[in-house]
């Protein structure tokens, strides 16, 4: 039988629990076979691969939007302008692109996730049917795991026709995507998810990123992740707990439009299960070393907390074949590092090392499976 195995030597970043072994890994067409511990001197250090948890890829139509008015010498930074439908930015340039631009463009950003050790993403496609379609065309013949999450794209219709869409939709996709409980009628909302759900499909939605005035709104409709939570108070954290709904942030995305610091600590506190995206393409790239680096440094996380928050929490959610985790039996999703990159020279802990000051030109290469 043709076998395709490789043993990769170096420190290993392994199991669920992110341990340090220094050792080898055998992998056997696309499966972790075995793990073992022995003296090595290669400076690879061998880490589980990111997932990105939150995108909105069609933004990487326009990557470099003013941020906001100018007043004396600060930006005076506005959510609504940029991403609110209809008339945010964003939405009057997916209007006017292309359809070939549109694929050609979130092509590009796949292959930077790729490059920059991201197995697997989910992303909040706009422009209904035909939006979810672009992006299936634009992973045609990549290596990349995907949750898409679509949405209607014309909200204001009629319910039946909304609901009509929705269905096309979820012919092409994981799951729905929304914008936030403010932004549509609740009954509608509350429908549109009932319909996710019979289908055993996910329902997302954003929720307390400006203020917390959607947030009991997103936890009536009882939806399987939530995007943000940027203002959320203790108590909304403990009614999410309690509901068991994990919560993917974007700490730069939310820096950036100033849509505050989402309470992650106090996440972690509560007891739920915490995952990291970069959120719009015209904002920050989809590079997650930036992601880890800023969370470490702005929040004082743990730095194997904030690892696992942009790795093996973002698999847990986004329901990926395997945990994510460099475990026997697993899939191989690994990237490659080279702990003597004038970079990395000198680092003592490598997971430390790797979230507060690893860059992409650190990577060796990539394994996904």
């Amino acid at each position: 039988m043709y076998s395709n195995e490789k043993i990769i030597s170096g420190t290993i970043i392994a199991g669920p629990e992110l341990e340090i072994v220094e050792g080898y890994i055998c992998v056997n067409n696309g499966i972790i076979t075995e793990i073992g511990e022995e003296h090595t001197c290669s400076s690879n250090i061998i880490a589980p691969c990111f997932v990105n948890a939150h995108t909105h890829l069609g933004d990487s139509v326009l990557k470099d939007p003013p941020l906001g008015k100018i007043s004396g010498f600060r930006i005076q930074k506005d959510l609504d302008s940029l991403v609110k439908y209809p008339d945010g930015i964003k939405h009057e340039i997916l209007r006017e692109t292309p359809y070939k631009i549109l694929i050609e463009s979130m092509r590009k950003s796949l292959f930077d996730m790729i490059e920059t050790g991201t197995y697997a993403f989910a992303d909040f496609r706009e422009g209904g049917v035909l939006g979810v379609e672009a992006l299936n065309k634009a992973m045609e013949g990549l290596e990349i795991n995907s949750m898409i999450l679509g949405r209607p794209k014309n909200p204001e219709l009629p319910l039946i026709v909304i609901l009509d869409e929705v269905k096309r939709v979820l012919l092409h996709s994981n799951g729905i995507g929304m914008s936030g409980a403010n932004d549509l009628d609740l009954v509608i909302l509350e429908e549109i998810a009932t319909y996710t759900r019979d289908l055993k499909k996910f329902f997302a939605i954003h929720a307390g990123e400006k203020n917390r005035s959607d947030i009991e709104k997103a936890l009536s409709i009882e939806p399987d992740i939530l995007i943000h939570l940027t203002t959320a108070t203790k108590k909304d954290l403990e009614y999410v707990a309690d509901a068991k709904i994990p919560v993917v942030v974007c700490p730069r995305s939310n820096f950036v439009t100033g849509a505050g610091i989402a309470p992650i600590v106090e996440m972690l506190e509560a007891g739920l299960m915490v995952a990291a995206g970069t959120d719009n393409v015209m904002l920050n790239s989809v590079n997650m070393f930036a992601e880890m680096e800023f969370m470490s440094k702005v929040f004082s996380i743990n730095d194997r907390q904030v690892f696992k928050i942009c790795t093996l929490n973002g698999s847990f959610i986004t329901e990926q074949d395997s945990t994510g985790s460099i475990e026997k039996g697993n899939k191989a999703n690994l990237m490659i590092l080279n702990g003597s990159s004038n970079n990395l020279t000198g680092i003592k802990n490598p997971i430390s090392g790797i979230v507060r000051r690893a860059r992409p030109d650190d990577i060796l290469s990539v394994l996904h499976s």
